[in-house]
């Protein structure tokens, strides 16, 4: 009888705070597929004013979360338009003025090339459960498909999003939909990924949406892949602000 009630405690052990472990786990599944040693891709921004959008494609190397260079090809106008990220260093380059800025301090919160992005949603390189404590608060099916749902609470303080919700698919471990909320609960950005396909072993997502819900009238921005190459080698040279004017 002792030793079946000790079996007991330990199922209610194993099963009782599964909510913590379980999300962790599945938070770094979901960290693994959308990040990588190394990445080269091809993209078009696709930024969604109030009475007409524009289209701006570009090309991007990144190393890790810390390091990344883009540079836009078209339209005329923005064509050679770079942006240099060093860990917690951003800068970018306009060939029309013939100047690079460093983006720093309130300057981060400013939209990038209009779209609903901000500069400081680019800036974090640390994982998600570095810096959120999560609960698995739910299974739903969405369009026929099952997700988690995870609440994220920061446990780090300067965070863009103090709170977040996200809906993770159950395959594909990744956050198709997500909430991103100001500390008072108020609803800031909302996300949504779609046409996943299994690119190198490991599913990825190749439509992004991002919606700024404090913007009147936003219709949001989309983010297309055209191409992406993962864990192919880049030259630590890639990423030197000499770059930026050539």
């Amino acid at each position: 009888m002792n030793k079946f009630f000790i079996f007991l405690l330990s199922l209610s052990y194993t099963f009782g705070e599964p909510n913590k472990l379980t999300a962790y786990k599945i938070v770094s599944t979901m960290d693994k597929n959308l990040n990588s040693k190394n990445r080269v891709l091809t993209s078009e921004m696709i930024i969604h004013g109030r009475r007409k959008s524009r289209t701006i494609k570009s090309k991007s190397w990144s190393i890790g979360t810390e390091k990344s260079f883009t540079e836009n090809l078209s339209p005329a106008r923005e064509a050679g338009t770079k942006m240099l990220k060093l860990e917690e260093k951003l800068w970018t380059y306009s060939p029309q003025t013939d100047r690079i800025i460093q983006i720093s301090g309130h300057m981060l919160r400013q939209s990038v090339n209009g779209s609903d992005m901000s500069y400081k949603d680019m800036m974090e390189t640390r994982s998600i459960s570095e810096i959120y404590n999560l609960t698995l608060e739910e299974s739903i099916f969405i369009d026929n498909r099952d997700h988690w749902v995870i609440y994220m609470e920061a446990k780090v303080k300067g965070l863009s999003y103090p709170k977040r919700r996200a809906w993770i698919d159950k395959e594909y471990f990744l956050p198709i939909k997500e909430e991103l909320y100001a500390k008072s609960g108020k609803l800031l950005k909302t996300t949504s990924m779609s046409n996943i396909k299994k690119t190198q072993g490991k599913w990825f997502p190749f439509h992004y949406k991002f919606k700024d819900e404090l913007k009147r009238n936003s219709r949001g921005t989309e983010w297309i892949i055209n191409e992406i190459e993962f864990d192919n080698e880049i030259s630590e040279s890639r990423f030197s602000k000499a770059l930026l004017r050539k």
